[in-house]
């Protein structure tokens, strides 16, 4: 089955801003995506993929780390300064401190080259289905205290006030905020928010990290707490 038959995200003609600067490797990429039904954009360095990002409002971004102009982690920075759109990091560059520096930034997922084509397509649609995930049958609204999680809108609020999450970040809030209080390991959460990642079970620690940056702003990073030899959990505060 092909992804355009797999999700309702699909069905909606999900635009993709692929930024790569190989020709030959963008030219495939655009021709897996639009075989699965996307829409593509291109873009070859880093400053024309914030202008293309700013005017096409892609559904998520493929982004090459090795760009000119401006490189790709600079342009994750400047994404993540306005959007929480989903964004799949592109490298030749497989060390570990790449990857943490990427999902530090807030990427959603990292592959590292060579890839196949294929197995990106399944990563582009784990992570679009989190990003635009709903119930079938019911709004599902979560309420730990201040916070409130709407797993039907996909939205993540403090007293009122909308976190603009990643969907990773999204997707770990409702798995804490789904049991408050339990201690929950780095691999449960691993698990429910990126399961299909080849990034290490760390990577949470980083996106956890940008979550409580997130809500210190609202005065709530104190209700994801650390629990030595565990994990975190959720608690009210």
């Amino acid at each position: 089955m092909s992804l355009a038959a797999s999700g309702r995200f699909i069905a909606t003609m999900a635009l993709v801003l692929v930024v790569e600067d190989d020709l030959d490797i963008a030219e495939t990429l655009e021709l897996y995506l639009r075989n699965e039904q996307f829409k593509t954009e291109r873009a070859a360095d880093g400053k024309k993929a914030l202008t293309l990002f700013r005017a096409a409002q892609p559904d998520l971004v493929l982004l090459d780390i090795g760009l000119p102009e401006l490189d790709g982690l600079e342009v994750l920075k400047a994404i993540r300064a306005e959007s929480g759109v989903p964004v799949i990091m592109l490298t030749a560059r497989a060390e570990e401190v790449d990857e943490l520096i990427g999902l530090g930034l807030g990427a959603d997922d990292y592959i590292t080259k060579p890839y196949s084509p294929r197995k990106l397509m399944a990563r582009v649609g784990a992570v679009l289905r989190r990003s635009q995930e709903e119930t079938e049958h019911e709004n599902k609204l979560l309420r730990v205290g201040r916070l409130e999680v709407d797993i039907y809108s996909v939205r993540a609020c403090i007293d009122g006030q909308d976190l603009q999450l990643t969907p990773t970040e999204f997707k770990l809030l409702a798995h804490l905020a789904a049991a408050p209080g339990k201690a929950m390991s780095r691999s449960e959460l691993f698990e429910a928010a990126m399961p299909e990642s080849d990034a290490l079970e760390r990577a949470v620690d980083v996106h956890l990290k940008n979550l409580r940056r997130k809500m210190a702003k609202l005065n709530a990073a104190a209700m994801i707490e650390t629990v030595r030899g565990v994990g975190y959990r959720l608690v009210e505060v």
